[in-house]
């Protein structure tokens, strides 16, 4: 990240704007594009494990220079161990595991991931990188994108499930009338 009082370079801007693009699009993407390999079954954690991890590596990846915790190598290490981190995220949304979600579940669990993913940006942003704090907020809005059409898609299976138990014909109760 630039740390001077120099313009912000476009380059970390758009840095930090693919980092939230691939953990809010990208890997719930490509995950949903294979989400009936085997390996999801070996590696899912439980959602509960799974959210917290994705958090604190995302606000070490996000703020590690700001606050010393920056490995060496930088994005060479903090991206592809964000990226493992993501898909553990996402394992229990779009994969069908042990650790698979309910429908309120998943809604529940992506509504509350939005805003705890965005508050390294908003440290980034109070630190006076404004320019890349908001192209990571901006970079992480699939994720809310996500949430609402998991939302609409359950409310919709509901109304569905609804309108079919009333065409159902009434349960006579085992007796026959005659």
């Amino acid at each position: 990240m630039h740390h001077s009082g120099t313009p912000t370079p476009l380059s970390s801007v758009a840095v930090m704007a693919w980092s939230g693009l691939t953990v809010a699009a990208v890997v719930p993407g490509v995950l949903w594009l294979v989400r009936r390999t085997p390996l999801w079954e070996r590696i899912a954690v439980a959602p509960g494990i799974a959210l917290p991890l994705l958090v604190l590596l995302h606000a070490w990846a996000v703020l590690g220079d700001l606050v010393g915790l920056a490995p060496a190598a930088g994005p060479l290490v903090t991206e592809p161990v964000l990226l493992a981190g993501a898909v553990l995220f996402w394992v229990p949304v779009v994969a069908r595991t042990r650790h698979r979600l309910s429908d309120p579940g998943r809604c529940l669990y992506l509504f509350l991931a939005a805003p705890l993913l965005d508050l390294p940006a908003v440290g980034v942003i109070a630190a006076g990188h404004s320019a890349e704090g908001i192209a990571m907020i901006v970079g992480m809005l699939p994720l809310g994108v996500i949430a609402a059409a998991v939302t609409w898609s359950w409310v919709q299976r509901e109304e569905r499930l609804a309108v079919a138990a009333e065409t159902l014909p009434a349960p006579t109760g085992g007796r026959h009338v005659g």
